[in-house]
């Protein structure tokens, strides 16, 4: 456009008359069109010759270019791996929750003397606690069975009765056996007063009846294989006393007091006094915890 004017400017030039410059003016339109069409011309050519600049932009980053597909193509293959590593998720669970399963099924699992033959002995006298208090009364159950035995003095003779009978339920293999062995009762009227219960002498029976009974049971081949003998006290008396036929013996086990239970076997712990009670709901824990 400045090139316009300045041609245009030198065409009119300084005219000195109005009159001759209205002459000229027509004369020189067509060439001012001209010039006009080739400045259009030029200005067409000079913004077309930035376009083929852009697309030659594009291309100019090449590489990056022809990293985009190919980070397209990756960013596709990580989306399609996604899924593989969420399938490949729940399929480690299981085997981690297999893993407590196994543990569980190793601490539940106990092991059991092969107990198979018991003998459950009642006595008639007192506890354990009162045997131990006088020796002199009772020598047989203070310096030779409780050293050898695992006493259990706070237990009761009925829990020392269901013990017995776990024992020979769980431990072992058939056959099983359960030998009830009841000590005989004071004889009545004045003839009994020297073993009348809660007496020195009722302990000096007792423990008379023990030094009898257990040598003949712990010398025999089954208790040295697989052999236990558990002794508590209870209330033993007369059959006549509790209306039955004559000739008879009852045995009463109670949870009160605790009389004491000593247990003798070649797989108990001699000489050892455990605090622990009975679970009667979970006998092999009780039985796998005090026999070995």
């Amino acid at each position: 456009m400045l090139a316009l004017g300045v041609a245009v400017g030198a065409a009119i030039g300084p005219a000195p008359s109005t009159s001759f410059a209205g002459e000229r003016v027509p004369l020189l339109l067509p060439s001012i069109a001209a010039l006009a069409v080739a400045g259009s011309d030029h200005t067409s050519a000079t913004t077309v010759k930035p376009q083929p600049a852009t697309p030659q932009a594009t291309p100019a980053p090449t590489p990056m270019n022809a990293g985009g597909p190919a980070g397209d193509a990756t960013t596709i293959k990580t989306k399609s791996r996604t899924p593989a590593d969420a399938v490949s998720s729940p399929t480690s669970i299981p085997n981690t929750s297999k893993t407590p399963t196994s543990t569980t099924g190793k601490h539940d699992k106990v092991t059991l003397p092969p107990v198979t033959s018991v003998w459950l002995i009642t006595l008639s006298g007192g506890t354990f606690a009162q045997a131990l208090a006088q020796p002199a009364a009772s020598p047989y159950i203070d310096s030779q069975l409780v050293p050898a035995g695992t006493l259990l003095s706070g237990w009761s003779s009925l829990a020392g009765s269901a013990f017995a009978s776990e024992a020979g339920l769980l431990a072992g293999s058939l056959p099983q056996t359960l030998d009830s062995i009841v000590q005989p009762p004071c004889p009545e009227g004045p003839a009994g007063a020297q073993c009348a219960p809660e007496t020195a002498g009722a302990l000096t029976a007792a423990d008379a009846f023990l030094k009898a009974s257990v040598p003949t049971i712990t010398a025999s081949a089954a208790y040295r294989a697989h052999g236990l003998i558990v002794i508590t006290f209870g209330t033993v008396g007369n059959a006549t006393a509790s209306s039955l036929p004559a000739g008879g013996a009852t045995a009463t086990l109670s949870t009160q007091p605790p009389a004491g239970v000593l247990l003798l076997s070649p797989f108990a712990r001699a000489g050892t006094r455990p605090t622990t009670a009975f679970n009667p709901t979970s006998p092999k824990q009780s039985l796998s915890g005090l026999l070995h």
